[in-house]
């Protein structure tokens, strides 16, 4: 019997270990030290332009083994076939390897591709050991035979010839007219598709060392394989890399809860389709004002003058909220077009606060809870984007509040606070270090004429009931089409779709935030009984992550009071999923969520990695969808759930963006791909 092992089983650094680890598992006891003997060109392939090179080799490995050992395992030496294909046009090398010895017992195949620059970097240094001072890069070659194209075409070749090594020239003594004589290549400006472009990588995203390159280019990597469509900027991934010390699963978990965040609050166009109260806007000290002399935008806050309390019982603390969230979006706006305006990467803005005024009532306990939980959304949703936080004017009662709200704080942003006491900030290492001096607010003894309003005590005539402001906050929340519920382990949600004329169409998009499920359709003649909590039947659950709806009777029998119209899905946390139900009878439908429990392993069986893994995620019996249905009249449904165009068809931006493959069936279509 032949064993077939596949990477990712174990990564090898250099191809001999491939062979090494076939011999080691047949005799694992006998410590072995290999030594390269030679190799012969198999096969040899050359493009015509010169872009792609592959060739392959079979090579030959002595074992420093006893001889005796040698004997009974029937070999001498010990090969294995390697195969490189160098593509010059995208710079990326690949390699394949796979043992011929041992192979009637064990077959290892190695896949290796590198493209970051640890291993361009590795070699650059051997380069540069051996004299030599620069690389051209590959270019197409010249087609036109006349001398003015031959002519036009030296110059673009010269022109696009990269100086990799302009220390090592130097260190050779090359003189200013060797470098600059017309056989010398001139640098190349890169763009930003060249994703391993020096020139972009520093225009856009400021200095990255190769390992922190390689992170940002190995978690693009997967969201684009995870999301077959568009995917965050380099700088939004490179944020939440940084707060997370460019730890990649780290990195990615927080990602991905704020991109399903994003989408079920609808933030992307909070922007274009929010306007502030005007409560907001005539007391709400705060707004955008120049920048600092690192080009980041300035964000001034007049805190002192606020009246928080007023703002609370006239808002509510979601409209606060969700104020505090356009501000954020506005300034990723002007980081973006900072970075345009001065040439250089601008990912992060400065914050101004002025703390005089500052007193007892701004300790205001509901006001002090609506801080927190804006610093608890921010900080999850926006890491690293605020640069520094210039605190002034601080009173006594400053170190009352900072205790408070510090704990909520995160480490990397305490760092970024200056904090001055009285007129601190004029002194030397103040304000001027930071903020040039023309653009220093006028309430700052300063020359700018700043347009931050005033703030003010907020009349008490605005002042909203408690029951008005929980409608309001509830209202402001639930305007996304999209709904939450909890699934426990033996109590599944479910939800009921009444379908009068047949070939009706029932859509659904939903998400899986937590756990893995099993989604199922049901039809039935009769209607399900409403929930009742103490029934023994149908009931529902309201937890904190969502609802918990279940409509199916206990007694009802599959088969006899109601049928299943569609295969079970299984899905995955992570997973988003559309699909489309062509109805064939009226009657009522129901779409279910059921908690997936792994199934028992056989006695004579070993549990698989995977399995293992997975039932540690779930042990906690709980699961949470975010889910939107809805029903179609077929003269109105294209057949793809990207063609959707009915009047309620409001898929976040993150959705509609995001292709996949699907499963198509005769009567429905469901497509499903991961998005965390």
């Amino acid at each position: 019997m032949v064993q077939k092992y596949q990477s990712p089983v174990r990564v090898y650094k250099y191809p001999f270990e491939l062979i090494m680890a076939a011999y080691e598992r047949r005799f694992p006891t006998c410590p072995l030290i290999p030594m390269f003997v030679g190799s012969d060109t198999v096969n040899e392939f050359k493009s015509e332009d010169g872009a792609i090179h592959v060739i392959e080799r079979r090579c030959k490995l002595d074992v420093d083994a006893p001889r005796l050992l040698k004997k009974i395992a029937g070999v001498d030496y010990v090969y294995f076939v390697q195969k490189n294909s160098l593509n010059s046009r995208e710079r990326t090398l690949h390699i394949e390897a796979y043992n011929e010895t041992f192979s009637n017992r064990v077959i290892i195949n190695e896949h290796c591709c590198y493209t970051g620059k640890e291993i361009i970097e590795y070699y650059l240094r051997q380069l540069e050991e051996e004299g030599i001072t620069f690389v051209p890069r590959w270019t197409p070659p010249s087609i036109t035979p006349s001398s003015e194209t031959s002519s036009s075409s030296c110059k673009k070749q010269a022109a696009s010839m990269a100086v990799v090594i302009p220390e090592a020239a130097l260190k050779e003594g090359l003189s200013g007219d060797a470098l600059s004589s017309p056989s010398a290549p001139e640098p190349v400006v890169g763009t930003p598709d060249d994703k391993l472009d020096a020139d972009y990588i520093k225009r856009y995203l400021g200095d990255l060392t190769p390992l922190q390159e390689s992170c940002l280019i190995r978690l693009r990597q997967w969201l684009q394989e995870t999301h077959k469509g568009k995917i965050p900027k380099d700088e939004h991934i490179l944020r939440f890399l940084r707060a997370r010390d460019f730890n990649i699963d780290k990195a990615r978990e927080i990602m991905c809860q704020s991109l399903t965040w994003r989408k079920q609050h609808q933030v992307d166009y909070i922007l274009e389709t929010w306007t502030p109260p005007q409560v907001l806007q005539d007391y709400y000290a705060g707004g955008w004002h120049h920048h600092d002399k690192d080009g980041r935008p300035l964000y001034v806050l007049r805190l002192g003058q606020m009246d928080t309390k007023g703002l609370v019982r006239a808002l509510g603390e979601e409209a606060l909220l969700r104020y505090v969230l356009s501000i954020n979006e506005e300034g990723l706006r002007r980081c973006e077009e900072n970075t345009k305006v001065f040439g250089r990467p601008i990912s992060s803005w400065t914050c101004l606060v002025d703390l005089e005024g500052l007193n007892m009532r701004h300790l205001w306990r509901p006001g002090v809870k609506a801080l927190l939980r804006i610093i608890e959304v921010v900080e999850a949703n926006y890491p690293e984007t605020l640069g520094r936080l210039l605190i002034l004017r601080a009173p006594r009662v400053f170190p009352v509040l900072w205790t408070l709200v510090s704990p909520f704080i995160d480490d990397n942003t305490r760092r970024k606070f200056l904090i001055y006491a009285g007129n601190d900030y004029q002194g030397p290492g103040g304000l001027l270090d930071y903020i040039d001096k023309e653009i220093i607010p006028d309430f700052l003894s300063g020359e700018c004429m700043c347009e931050v309003p005033e703030g003010g005590l907020v009349p008490k005539s605005l002042y909203r009931t408690a029951e008005e402001l929980e409608n309001e906050d509830l209202k402001l929340w639930t305007e996304t089409i999209y709904q939450s519920a909890s699934v426990f382990k033996g109590a599944p949600h479910e939800i009921l779709i009444q379908i009068v004329d047949a070939s009706s169409v029932i859509t659904w998009d939903f998400d899986v935030c937590k756990g893995d499920i099993v989604f199922n359709i049901y039809h039935s003649k009769r209607s399900p009984q409403p929930p009742k909590k103490d029934s023994l039947g149908a009931h529902s659950i309201t937890s904190p992550g969502g609802n918990n709806v279940q409509l199916i009777d206990k007694v009802w029998q599959l088969g006899r009071d109601y049928s299943m119209v569609e295969s079970p899905l299984i899905c995955k946390e992570g997973e988003s999923v559309q699909g489309s139900h062509v109805t064939r009878w009226p009657g009522f439908y129901i779409l279910q969520w059921k908690f997936h429990s792994m199934p028992a392993c056989a006695a004579s069986s070993l549990p698989r990695v995977d399995d293992v893994l997975a039932s540690l995620q779930v042990s906690s019996h709980k699961c949470k969808v975010m889910y939107y249905t809805e029903v179609i009249g077929s003269e109105d449904f294209r057949g793809s759930m990207t063609s959707l165009e009915s009047s309620h068809s409001g898929f976040s931006q993150l959705s509609a963006a995001t292709t996949s493959s699907s499963q198509s069936h005769s009567s429905s279509m469901i497509s499903r791909w991961r998005f965390c």
